[in-house]
């Protein structure tokens, strides 16, 4: 049951999607329930020791996991497939934006800012294709992005935060430490931002 679980959980990890108990449940532990527990604390350990993924429970309640890369990163680096790596460069440069605004943006101010990149919500991106989607959609189902609807706003406005597999994956102090790069400016300029990143 371990190793089935592990396979289970790597695939679902390729598509980044959040895993529930309820799927590992029904799909791989089955009449095993009684030793739930066990089987998911050993495929974490062979996740861990075999793949360098920590598999982490994201929200508690509905008991929803993801499975984060555990490898040393260098700093702006982060380990994926080469298709990938493209989709990542333009969620860091997201959340790098949404954390120098003080952790949350209006979709408005978002849309603006992609717009200073030539990436524009409704027309195909050479290399990201449908960027609305990517954002409102992957990134959020992902867990990397929260959207969450503003109240009494019409017409109805959205505001982006970072999502808790962003939270658990990205070093603040490593985001900050890129701006800080780009804008040849020392990280404590922000002093905010600074102290966030240092906690």
């Amino acid at each position: 049951q371990v190793i089935e679980l592990v396979q289970f959980l790597l695939v679902k990890d390729q598509k980044k999607i959040p895993i529930k108990r309820a799927e590992m449940l029904k799909n791989v532990i089955r009449e095993y329930r009684d030793a739930y527990s066990e089987i998911v604390n050993k495929a974490g350990k062979t996740l861990k020791e075999v793949f360098g993924l920590q598999l982490v429970e994201i929200d508690s309640k509905r008991h929803i996991y993801i499975l984060i890369n555990n490898l040393p990163c260098t700093e702006g680096k982060y380990l994926c497939r080469d298709e990938e790596k493209e989709k990542m460069g333009l969620l860091l440069i997201i959340l790098s934006f949404i954390f120098m605004k003080g952790n949350s943006v209006k979709d408005s101010a978002l849309w603006e800012f992609l717009h200073l990149l030539r990436v524009y919500p409704g027309k195909p991106h050479p290399v990201f294709g449908d960027v609305r989607k990517l954002v409102t959609e992957e990134f959020v189902r992902q867990k990397y992005l929260e959207v969450t609807a503003i109240p009494l706003t019409d017409p109805q406005e959205f505001k982006y935060q970072w999502g808790p597999r962003a939270e658990q994956e990205i070093s603040k102090k490593d985001v900050l430490n890129s701006v800080a790069k780009i804008q040849g400016k020392d990280p404590t300029f922000w002093a905010s931002q600074y102290s966030e990143a240092e906690a």
